[in-house]
């Protein structure tokens, strides 16, 4: 098929390689000396050779999308925060293991290239990798017609990082009275999107309104970064006076505050995790009055201000809090693991397939 034909069908390649001149400083400013060949070609190479100073290595790999929140994007005309959050999605889960991040691609599918829209995309991306310490070493931009709107797209990443094997983080290594610290979340992040924007057709309330409740336009408030916990947690990690503090990480994405930390806590065991100990931001309290209903009944969607948690040594809570602080960070114990025998009633236990520990939110959040 001709070039001609081709754009008769609706796809610009000319704006495919603007697009791509447009994106080119940003990404190879996440390049250091192992990413080889340079920009554009049809793979990207990451040199790995330092992998021979490991004892044995592990890859880690972590694939995602940012959901129906890039419909807000779409909505305002706002598009250089949604990298960010893709970045926090996938690579955020790679550190849960205690990986290191290495490379990353991504991919966008849109209905209509529009260059300096989808450059603004990327740039997000790169950011973000430049902050967590992760090559782009590549992506694709396929442009559907037909199949998607002129302003829609979509985006998806992939990530893989590398770990010492008998450095791995995980439910085994939890014990009796181990501390759960709960890390600070930058709002809603990228989950949960669905019923806000239902929330809000049901109340007739547009992006581009503004709101004195939510403190901004609508869709600004909702397209707050997801925050980027990888390169605090990889300090922590590598602090000598922290070795082997930190036992397991848990992300607090799909599926809520209990279950996803009921993931990351061996089978036995449980955790109360104290409300009373943060005050969810006005993000998810305007919306629950908006809904008529109970931040409490949210708990399963949104993580209500905990973006992460950490189940550490006992002795070493304090100073992976203070750790944490240092690095922007804010987070407080939360709970504390114990194996004693009770009755589970009401608590999650385990999730995603995983059979792990159990665990129930108790008291009433701060105010």
């Amino acid at each position: 098929m001709s070039n001609a034909s081709y754009a008769a069908a609706g796809v610009d390649t000319a704006a495919g390689d603007l697009a791509v001149s447009l994106m080119k400083a940003a990404v190879s400013r996440t390049h250091g000396p192992e990413v080889m060949g340079g920009f554009g070609g049809f793979a990207g190479l990451y040199d790995v050779s330092f992998l021979t100073d490991y004892r044995r290595p592990l890859l880690a790999t972590s694939t995602d999308g940012v959901g129906t929140k890039v419909a807000i994007a779409q909505a305002i005309d706002k598009h250089d925060t949604i990298g960010q959050d893709l970045v926090g999605m996938v690579v955020d889960d790679i550190v849960v293991v205690g990986a290191r991040p290495l490379f990353m691609t991504d991919y966008i599918a849109c209905g209509k290239v529009v260059p300096e829209r989808i450059a603004s995309i990327v740039a997000g991306i790169a950011r973000a990798c430049t902050e967590t310490g992760t090559a782009l070493v590549g992506g694709e931009t396929a442009e559907h017609p037909g199949l998607l709107g002129p302003d829609d797209y979509d985006v998806a990443g992939a990530a893989t990082g590398v770990v010492e094997a008998d450095q791995v983080l995980g439910a085994e290594n939890v014990r009796h009275g181990d501390i759960v610290v709960a890390m600070a979340s930058s709002g809603l992040h990228s989950n949960g999107y669905s019923l806000v924007r239902h929330i809000l057709s049901q109340r007739g309330i547009g992006y581009t309104d503004t709101s004195d409740d939510l403190g901004g336009v609508v869709g600004e408030v909702l397209l707050e970064p997801t925050r980027l916990y990888t390169g605090p947690l990889l300090g922590v990690l590598a602090d000598p006076d922290l070795a082997g503090a930190v036992h397991s990480l848990s992300h607090v994405t799909g599926g809520g505050i209990a279950a996803n930390l009921a993931r990351v806590l061996p089978v036995g065991s449980w955790v109360e995790v104290d409300r009373a100990t943060w005050s969810p931001s006005a993000v998810f309290r305007v919306l629950s009055d908006m809904a008529g209903a109970s931040l409490e009944s949210s708990e399963g969607t949104w993580n209500l201000g905990v973006g992460m948690f950490a189940v550490v040594a006992a002795d070493s809570a304090s100073s992976v809090i203070a750790r944490l602080a240092a690095d922007g960070i804010p987070s407080w114990v939360a709970g504390r693991v114990s194996t004693a025998p009770r009755d589970f009633a009401g608590f999650e236990q385990g999730a995603k397939g995983v059979n792990g520990g159990a665990v129930r939110l108790v008291g009433s959040f701060a105010h």
